[in-house]
């Protein structure tokens, strides 16, 4: 690592440097957290066994009621397990140390491949012996022909799977549009802790059994449909019950031989809680947690979540317990962080694991977004910064772990102590927390049919989205655009040279002929509505197939419009709700700056011919470096130059156009969005050389960030050229992901912290989404890709999330290094 002398640190760095990275005072948490960190994660088949078995039993049922029974029979019959020194018990896998779960519902058509994955070291993840043996001989027999990978592919329509399937296999996407469905039973979710905290599922249970009882048989709807769903949330309230009952005498056991007096005394309490909650309503701030954490288990085994579950507002739902066990005297500061160390801890060993050879790539070091929010506004309108937001800020800069993904929701009144604090954990440098702007999210969400309470009360959820508990009704996975690809297409009548010449994209004409910049962009925006158009037709046929194969109890038990219409929340029509789905756009400064480029040079300064720019491109460059040189230095996005902003804002023009007259399944709307979780590496790998000078197989820029290396009129120029490039008349637009990396020096000291301040106030004021922050030195990353023992610890902003940098393809590793550092 550089010297201190010449060079800032992060505190991060600076543990790093010393080989410190306990801080005094956490013996518990950094021996729970020694236990597992270091181990590969271990991909559990039991839930998908358990779940196998119950579903041959139950052929024929109504599919929400099957799934309830297949949740039953998981609690019933999963190994329990406690570690020695946790406090908040509960797992989802009777695996040890980092583990995930197979979903066969999404993936059990191509499991056999899963396993070659991961015997050739493919895979983020390992099968032991006796699991391949059960995926072989119990699940994939079962599951083959009825997961709905299979049932998607077969529906699309044939123009529409040849852009998205490789035609040789079923199971390789050909990143042009990229369907996500298939990867994930639901989009990132939230669901209402606060219920559960205050009602407990014996009190859900009460009100489903109660409207069951009153069940007209005689009624067809009722005795088809409503009966069996109120059947589904009885039977899926008894099994969370069950569950942590379970635990609750796994502990009283362990209590009965413990001869440590301590440890007894905290297993006596486990026992205690879990046996109470998430039954009954929590009494306490430790029942508090302990229920969340168990529901958040438990609906982890119900489904994949994209993103996995998020954790809502905590520092909202828990306060209340908190404040008083705090005035009662029955809690210290320190022992409601510990509790919620723990909390982190059990989130940290889940992993999100993906088994789809297409999503691997999408989401390295993996990814995860249990998104917990700070901050923000109460549905009175009010700041609802209170003490419990404090302390989690206080946690995250003492206590540098990975999870849970940390969002602070920003407002004009935000607190300048609350801020103050927020910059001062970003320049921990692990990255946290990110941040979402109430100013932008809040009258997008009115705009969109949400009711103002309650988008006041949105939280964060998965890489930079929100969700509104009880009001989002919209769960199917969304799809990637490869607006590179379009573009592409433009320069090549249709074609794209990675798959051979083949015609995807309407025919456009040959470039060299076009006689102005609007003929290049007339070919354009053909092939980018060609891409749209297939993207909604896909999404349409998602959203009406889903329903057919997934189906989610205990999410739709927390649902007040699910419960109030006795629908399953993946039917997709569940009335009254906010319908908010999305596409992302990838590549999105790569064409800015490619369209700059070509108007610029070709056009109007004609400084190089159409046919000597693609001869170029056609090349990779090789023997026409001057051209390319001049491609590097056309006016590039992301510096407030309004000559490449005014393109980005036409490019996202008819994206937000096409969404405002089109719309998926049961009028949801599928907004605008750049969020590419990695997926900017994999999608960049098809794409030949592109005219901002970029080289073919090279990555795209990420999200609304600028290309690599062209933003270089500092960080507020990004902020300008996102706030520039945005279509405020349009509603039909959602998040945009944005990364600005920050050397230590640059926000050093008092002075530093300050600059950050105004720099966040300044996008606060711009009304933009999302903002994140990469504060290291480019030599300690370096160092890193040299010596990644010594820096096994060191945690990058990747995405949407926080990663072990060590634990990053090279590709990505040098994506990150390749970022733009800024100062003020």
């Amino acid at each position: 690592m550089q010297d201190a002398c010449c060079c800032v640190l992060s505190p991060q760095e600076m543990r790093l440097e010393a080989q410190s990275p306990e801080v005094p005072g956490r013996e518990r948490v950094y021996a729970i957290l020694n236990g597992f960190k270091d181990t590969f994660p271990c991909a559990s088949v039991e839930r998908a066994r358990l779940m196998t078995e119950s579903f041959r039993q139950t052929e024929g049922q109504p599919l929400i009621w099957r799934w309830a029974k297949a949740l039953y029979h998981i609690a019933e019959n999963l190994p329990v397990y406690i570690g020695e020194r946790e406090l908040i018990v509960g797992r989802a896998s009777d695996c040890r140390g980092r583990y995930g779960l197979i979903y066969p519902e999404l993936e059990g058509g191509f499991l056999d491949m899963v396993i070659d994955l991961a015997r050739e070291g493919k895979a983020p993840y390992t099968f032991s012996e006796r699991d391949e043996q059960v995926i072989m001989a119990e699940i994939l027999p079962y599951w083959k022909g009825r997961a709905f990978h299979q049932g998607l592919y077969q529906a699309l329509p044939e123009e529409t799977r040849r852009l998205l399937f490789d035609p040789k296999n079923m199971f390789v996407q050909r990143d042009i549009v990229t369907q996500t469905a298939t990867f994930r039973s639901c989009l990132q979710w939230i669901l209402d802790y606060d219920k559960v905290l205050k009602k407990g599922f014996a009190g859900i249970r009460r009100e489903a059994q109660a409207r069951l009882d009153a069940v007209d048989r005689r009624d067809p709807e009722g005795n088809t449909e409503t009966a069996p769903f109120l059947e589904a949330i009885v039977i899926v309230c008894d099994a969370v019950v069950l569950f942590s009952r379970r635990y609750a005498a796994a502990a009283a056991k362990m209590a009965e031989g413990e001869a440590d007096p301590v440890r007894k005394k905290e297993l006596l309490g486990i026992a205690e809680a879990c046996s109470h909650v998430p039954e009954n309503p929590a009494r306490n701030f430790r029942e508090a947690v302990q229920s969340q954490w168990m529901t958040q288990v438990f609906s982890r085994l119900e489904q994949k979540a994209g993103a996995v579950i998020g954790n809502g507002r905590l520092d909202q739902y828990l306060y209340p317990f908190f404040k008083a066990d705090k005035e009662a005297g029955r809690i210290t500061d320190e022992g409601a962080i510990e509790l919620l160390e723990c909390l982190w801890l059990n989130m940290a060993q889940f992993i999100d694991l993906q088994v789809s050879p297409t999503f691997i790539a999408f989401n390295e070091g993996h990814a995860h977004w249990e998104a917990l929010t700070i901050g923000g506004r109460t549905p009175d309108g009010l700041d609802a910064t209170n003490d419990l937001s404090y302390l989690i800020l206080k946690s995250k800069r003492e206590f540098p772990l990975n999870y849970p993904d940390l969002v602070a929701r920003i407002h004009s009144l935000t607190p300048e102590r609350f801020l103050h604090e927020i910059c001062e954990t970003i320049k921990e440098g692990s990255g946290f927390p990110k941040m979402l702007n109430d100013e932008e999210i809040v009258p997008l969400l009115v705009a969109k049919g949400a009711e103002l309470h309650d988008a006041n009360d949105y939280a964060g959820s998965g890489c930079t989205e929100v969700r509104m508990p009880n009001r989002d009704t919209y769960t199917s996975p969304c799809a990637w655009i490869n607006l590179a690809a379009a573009l592409e297409m433009a320069l090549n009548d249709g074609c794209l040279k990675r798959y051979g010449g083949e015609q995807f994209g309407p025919k456009t004409g040959d470039p060299r002929k076009f006689e102005t910049f609007d003929d290049l962009w007339e070919a354009f925006v053909a092939q980018e509505e060609y891409l749209l158009r297939q993207t909604f037709t896909q999404q349409y046929i998602v959203d009406k197939l889903r329903g057919k194969y997934l189906a989610t109890p205990l999410s739709s038990a927390l649902h007040d419009l699910c419960m109030a219409q006795c629908r399953d929340l993946h039917c997709g029509d569940v009335k009254g709700g906010v319908k908010l789905g999305f596409y992302d756009l990838i590549g999105f400064g790569t064409v800015i700056d490619s369209l700059a480029a070509m108007k610029k040079l070709v056009f109007e300064d004609k400084k190089i011919s159409m046919a000597d720019l693609m001869a170029a491109v056609e090349k990779n460059f090789e023997g026409g470096e001057l051209v390319r040189q001049l491609c590097l230095h056309a006016p590039k996005y992301g510096n407030g130059d309004p000559y490449a902003d005014s393109i980005g804002l036409e490019v996202e023009k008819v994206a937000v156009k096409f969404s405002n007259s089109y719309h998926s399944a049961f009028q949801g709307e599928l907004d605008v969005r750049y969020v590419p979780l990695t997926s900017h590496i994999p999608l960049g790998k098809i794409i030949a050389a592109t005219p901002n000078g970029r080289k073919a197989g090279e990555y795209l820029s990420e999200g609304s960030s600028a290309s690599h290396g062209s933003d270089i009129k500092g960080p507020t120029g990004v902020l300008l050229s996102n706030a520039h490039t945005k279509n405020y008349g349009f509603k039909e637009r959602a998040a945009r992901l944005l990364n600005i990396k920050l050397t230590p020096g640059t926000v050093a000291g008092e002075e530093g912290t300050r600059k950050l301040m105004s720099l966040i106030r300044t996008f606060c004021d711009l009304k933009l989404w999302h903002i994140q922050f990469n504060v290291i030195n480019r030599d300690t990353l370096l160092a890193a890709q040299k010596n990644p023992d010594k820096y096994r610890g060191l945690l990058v902003r990747v995405a949407g999330y926080s990663a072990y940098f060590v634990d990053l393809s090279p590709e990505l590793q040098n994506e990150i290094i390749a970022r733009t550092e800024h100062s003020f």
